[in-house]
């Protein structure tokens, strides 16, 4: 089952008319285009040029036939490919630094194996999924902003072999991913990774009496809680506390215990630092959390 690339929506909402619909243990592809719509095409287009409703587009939305309201679906990871080029981009007023950028630029990054080429300069791909969310209980949420119901959290462990645990708020769960990077770091500084079109292959499962905060994350060796809120502290607090009630629950720990075991042994990151929603995420080795 494939949805391609130009099935898509630009807000995470329960009015949306799937455009497929599966079933628990399926396996789906969704192709996805870059962040941009694939309107930056060269290094002779800027970021201020693009139609800006059309950023962060989604596709889908797929309907799980199982999925009822309560549940959770767990989203794994199979497979991220990506195309044979992606664009990095600097802007004035956009990012960390978008105070000191006093014009904007584009670089184009080609994609040699497991390697992007950045001005000559060869590193090491972390394909991801910058956008992956269900439908929202109530109002409708743009594709280009976190939550709990996932969103754009820009989270780097939203990568192939992970476990992705999404809220089910309306029947069907209404599942949507795009904005895939070749490559990011943690904070996505500039306001963008590099940015590409791809394709994900995903294993969707229904989870009944899943009892931890969502968003969460499941990866070969940690555990992991993302949060979103409009500051950093806010969203350190929410990430801390959701990991918290894991640790609980698996340990049989005290609040006290857990916030001093996680205070040991956790790390509190941020995913993205530039939008106005922030994100971040606390997680812990499954070594030491048994």
């Amino acid at each position: 089952m494939i949805i391609k690339k130009d099935q898509v929506i630009y807000k995470m909402s329960k009015h949306n008319k799937p455009v497929l619909k599966a079933k628990s243990q399926d396996t789906i592809v969704f192709e996805t285009m870059d962040c941009f719509s694939c309107e930056i095409k060269s290094e002779n287009d800027k970021l201020a040029g693009i139609n800006f409703d059309k950023v962060n587009p989604a596709t889908g939305p797929l309907y799980v036939e199982d999925a009822k309201v309560g549940d959770t679906l767990k989203v794994t990871i199979l497979s991220i490919e990506v195309e044979e080029q992606g664009t990095a981009v600097v802007e004035p007023g956009f990012g960390r630094l978008g105070k000191e950028i006093k014009t904007g630029e584009v670089a184009v990054v080609k994609i040699d194996g497991d390697e992007g080429i950045f001005k000559g300069k060869r590193f090491p791909l972390n394909k991801m999924i910058g956008v992956i969310g269900t439908a929202p209980a109530e109002e409708e949420i743009n594709t280009g902003t976190p939550g709990t119901h996932g969103g754009n959290m820009d989270c780097t462990q939203v990568k192939e072999g992970a476990n992705i645990y999404l809220p089910v708020n309306v029947d069907g769960a209404l599942l949507a991913m795009g904005d895939l990077h070749a490559a990011m770091g943690d904070g996505e500084i500039s306001g963008a990774g590099l940015e590409i079109s791809g394709r994900v292959k995903v294993k969707i499962e229904v989870i009944k009496n899943f009892q931890y905060s969502l968003p969460m994350i499941e990866t070969e060796d940690k555990w992991i809680a993302v949060a979103s809120a409009d500051d950093m502290p806010a969203t350190a607090d929410k990430a801390i506390k959701n990991l918290a009630e894991l640790v609980m629950d698996k340990n049989g720990f005290t609040l006290n215990e857990a916030t001093m075991f996680l205070s040991l042994q956790g790390n509190l990151i941020a995913c993205q630092a530039v939008n106005p929603q922030h994100t971040m995420r606390m997680e812990i080795s499954k070594k030491v959390l048994g």
